[in-house]
């Protein structure tokens, strides 16, 4: 289980005994899919460290409408905001498959981090990553035309979750067609005739809460 923690981007610098003694204030957590693990505007005093599945962040506007804002997997943190401002929640986490995961109350973090500043610059870059996503996905919906959304995105979640065989990258998302519609930002329909185009074009192979990828080239120079 060290060794997972230490595979987590924030806290590979550390080395087998900062691990275990940081392992021994972490609690395990386990999330069913289709459970939440926490909702927006619940007090977020927690943050979470994927060991083992999909979770999926979305939020939901006044007038019911809901939308994804990420897919996370293995060794991806969630709820890392609340370390410094422990305030509501601003997503809902819920699971996309049967969920590992490891807590860590934002008071046990704290105290560890004043002697590691090796640590801290990592959490500072990870949610400097969430804020450049952020900013990329904003620019996106505002200059990228549909297809080209659904090409980017298929290929951020071929980098996470891709396999490669012969025939392709398989991706295993787990997403229902709603959800991956809400990821890229736009109605199924227009989602799913992007897809269907893609796929007559021999550039992917549409599968079960799955895709795979032909010709990544083909989707690269689509998404730009």
């Amino acid at each position: 289980m060290d060794d997972v923690l230490r595979s987590a981007p924030m806290f590979s610098s550390l080395d087998p005994e900062a691990a275990a003694a940081l392992r021994t204030s972490m609690t395990p957590v386990t999330v069913h899919k289709g459970q939440q693990l926490f909702h927006e505007g619940d007090p977020g005093e927690r943050m979470f460290i994927i060991t083992d599945g999909k979770m999926k962040l979305g939020h939901t506007a006044p007038d019911g409408r809901e939308s994804l804002l990420a897919i996370l997997g293995p060794n991806e943190l969630l709820g890392e905001l609340s370390l410094f401002d422990p305030g509501p929640r601003t997503a809902t986490a819920t699971a996309l498959t049967e969920v590992n995961l490891l807590a860590l109350h934002h008071t046990a973090l704290r105290p560890w981090l004043a002697g590691r500043p090796e640590v801290a610059e990592a959490l500072l870059q990870a949610l400097a990553q969430r804020l450049r996503r952020t900013n990329d996905q904003m620019a996106d919906l505002v200059f990228s035309d549909v297809p080209g959304r659904v090409a980017k995105t298929l290929l951020e979640l071929s980098d996470k979750f891709g396999q490669e065989f012969p025939d392709g990258t398989h991706v295993t998302h787990d997403m229902t067609q709603e959800e991956l519609a809400q990821l890229v930002g736009a109605s199924r329909e227009t989602v799913n005739k992007a897809l269907a185009e893609f796929a007559s074009r021999g550039w992917v192979r549409l599968e079960s809460r799955s895709v795979v990828i032909i010709d990544a080239d083909r989707l690269e120079r689509r998404a730009r």
